[in-house]
């Protein structure tokens, strides 16, 4: 595993995705269930959809019956995204488990998996801001602008598929051990959100 396959997978995913546009679309995941490819396509069509919830919630015509639903979605959607991100670590807790970790070895700041969350978002940022580069009624202004950062998106990506690919054989060496937390998010947990465990009392 290596950022090049990862970002092949995320792009593959964000076009799949755009061949339907649609937030309500059924993913059929391509890869199989069993492999770690089939867990990275899905985190990325669960971005892909989340990009475009957070479009909609922002138009202002949205009514209020839309717009708490939508945020009802959003707020699922995120939960979903921070759960597969974990499932991708415990893939390289797995895959790590044997190596021999050395005693100088260091913590990285983040985990190889949201390292790679990251660039599930940041593959999204190309694409969307490369469509905005061909947009044909904006003018040449922004478009110039578009492509600017579009170069900035693309110099961002190949630094942060190097972090990956050094973080991965710093790992894979014993220089750097994993330790991983898990998010435990209060807000979606009925025990732990006051509004929702006093509801349940209710």
């Amino acid at each position: 595993m290596n950022s090049k396959i990862v970002s092949s997978i995320f792009v593959k995913t964000i076009i799949h995705y755009h061949e339907f546009d649609d937030i309500n679309h059924i993913f059929e995941n391509p890869y199989n269930p069993k492999t770690i490819d089939y867990i990275l396509s899905r985190k990325c069509w669960i971005d892909s959809v989340q990009w475009h919830f957070e479009d909609l919630i922002r138009d202002p015509q949205i009514n209020k019956a839309d717009a708490l639903n939508l945020k009802r979605r959003i707020d699922n959607s995120n939960q979903d995204r921070t759960d597969t991100v974990e499932t991708i670590d415990e893939y390289f807790l797995n895959y790590f488990k044997n190596v021999n970790i050395k005693k100088s070895a260091k913590i990285n700041t983040e985990s190889p998996a949201w390292a790679i969350d990251r660039l599930s978002i940041l593959e999204l940022k190309i694409y969307h801001m490369k469509e905005e580069t061909l947009r044909e009624n904006s003018s040449y202004v922004l478009k110039n602008q578009c492509e600017t950062k579009l170069a900035i998106l693309l110099e961002q990506k190949k630094d942060l598929c190097l972090a990956i690919d050094q973080l991965l054989e710093d790992i894979s060496n014993g220089d750097k051990y994993m330790k991983v937390y898990k998010q435990m998010k209060m807000y979606n947990d009925e025990e732990l959100n006051p509004i929702l465990y006093k509801a349940k009392k209710k």
